[in-house]
């Protein structure tokens, strides 16, 4: 079974990460900090951004995965991959801009990011329940 559209999505969330650690190592650089955020804002912000984006995905890609090998419809998968990776957006602008407090991008992208994640494993437990009980004996 082909994995093109998870694959698609874990490239892209895999750019985002790379997009948010640059933005960590431009701080660093321009402020000359090599570990930690020495009490500056915005580089303590940026690493949160990228920590929080490290923390979610592989989970959420994990089970993007798994759903594809379940056969989940195509729309679905893109209207997922597509949830997620706005809601990542939202959350990094959100966090950034509220400056760590509360910002209606963060609440939006942490509600998007975590719906996803929770859709997801509904329909794999769900897809393993039928599977196990014989209804799903062709797939």
């Amino acid at each position: 079974m082909s994995v093109v559209i998870s694959g698609l999505y874990i490239s892209l969330t895999a750019i985002l990460v790379v997009a948010f650690a640059m933005r960590v190592i431009k701080l660093r650089r321009k402020h000359k900090i090599g570990l930690g955020s020495s009490g500056n804002e915005e580089l303590r912000i940026a690493n949160r951004v990228h920590a929080n984006l490290v923390e979610n995905a592989p989970i959420a890609m994990i089970l993007l995965l798994v759903a594809e090998l379940n056969s989940l419809s195509a729309i679905y998968m893109h209207l997922l991959g597509i949830t997620w990776l706005v809601g990542r957006c939202l959350h990094a602008v959100g966090l950034t801009k509220g400056r760590g407090g509360y910002h209606l991008g963060r609440f939006w992208g942490g509600l998007l990011s975590w719906s996803v994640i929770l859709i997801l494993a509904v329909f794999n437990l769900t897809h393993f329940t039928l599977d196990s009980m014989g209804y799903l004996a062709n797939s």
